[in-house]
């Protein structure tokens, strides 16, 4: 049954994205044999109009009735990690873009780095199944809004998510919107990006490692470790989120290096989003018996996101100084 079921879900997410796909192919092949007054000029003339438009028919609405057929909604936790890739690949070969080579090149790669991190640690923390659970926060406000969450999951789930990832992926319609010359500040902004994948990398495998070593443990009747406070995590309590957030800031720079300022409302949102995220996540590590004694203690002494020195180096720093 398990099986059947991960064949049905990848099907279903190889196919759900089809609409999108088709419907720009055939825009590629006819914008430039029909008048400029049809569907086609439309497309042609607005393409960040455009991305929107597809975004909300096929994955705010599209993705929003699957779920609610399957009572689930983990195509968009699985499409967080390709939505991005689909984004950047539809500015770049628009038919209105005019981005410098060298510079859309390394956008390209470097989103495509970024989701098979990220969709590396999505299939290895789900143990390669797909679709077997949605997302915790979703499930805890399906709980939550009861018989009402089928019409409210639109919007906390899928028009929300409008708002998040076109909004952070706002640099990528930039830098396929001039043709400026590469300079020093797209290599600023490109060693951020790859600082924040390699961070976010190390620290869901640190993760991993620590959450599996725990499950077997427990298997084996053998006292489990409350909370992680080791490698990256000894000097952060959300390593990995730092790392997303770096990599989104390090991708504005090349926005803002380009004149696009006002785009640094994208990552700001998803840094705020976070935030609440962070939040949420203590609140349930708390929660729990076994480790909220020691987690309250890992609060006091160590950064929230930004890796630094434990509270007790710090107060040792201070004595040396003084």
């Amino acid at each position: 049954m398990e099986k059947h079921s991960n064949i049905k879900n990848i099907v279903i997410a190889l196919l759900t994205p089809l609409p999108s796909i088709l419907f720009y192919l055939s825009f590629l092949h006819n914008h430039s044999s029909f008048p400029r007054s049809n569907i086609w000029s439309f497309c042609y003339e607005h393409p960040l109009l455009l991305a929107n438009i597809l975004f909300f028919f096929n994955v705010d609405l599209l993705f929003w009735l699957i779920g609610l057929l399957l009572s689930n909604n983990w195509l968009i936790d699985l499409y967080w990690t390709v939505i991005p890739i689909l984004l950047v690949h539809y500015f770049s070969s628009h038919p209105n873009s005019k981005g410098n080579s060298l510079r859309s090149t390394i956008a390209i790669l470097l989103t495509w780095v970024w989701s098979i991190r990220l969709t590396h640690n999505y299939f290895r923390r789900e143990k390669w199944e797909w679709g077997k659970r949605e997302d915790w926060r979703f499930s805890d406000m399906r709980k939550q809004y009861g018989k009402n969450w089928w019409w409210i999951s639109f919007f906390a789930v899928y028009l929300s998510q409008q708002v998040f990832i076109i909004g952070i992926c706002l640099p990528m319609f930039a830098i396929h919107a001039s043709d400026q010359p590469c300079g020093i500040y797209d290599l600023v902004a490109l060693v951020t990006c790859i600082t924040g994948i390699t961070v976010a990398y190390f620290a869901d495998t640190q993760l991993h490692e620590f959450v599996t070593r725990n499950e077997t443990s427990k298997k084996l009747g053998m006292p489990i470790i409350a909370n992680l406070e080791t490698g990256l995590w000894r000097y952060s309590r959300h390593p990995n989120y730092f790392g997303e957030q770096l990599f989104w800031w390090g991708l504005y720079l090349f926005a803002w290096n380009l004149g696009y300022t006002w785009m640094f409302v994208g990552p700001l949102v998803n840094s705020m989003c976070l935030g609440y995220v962070t939040v949420l996540v203590e609140r349930r590590m708390v929660e729990k018996e076994y480790r909220a004694e020691a987690y309250r203690q890992f609060q006091k002494s160590t950064s929230v996101w930004i890796p630094w020195f434990k509270g007790s180096k710090i107060d040792e720093i201070k004595e040396k100084s003084m």
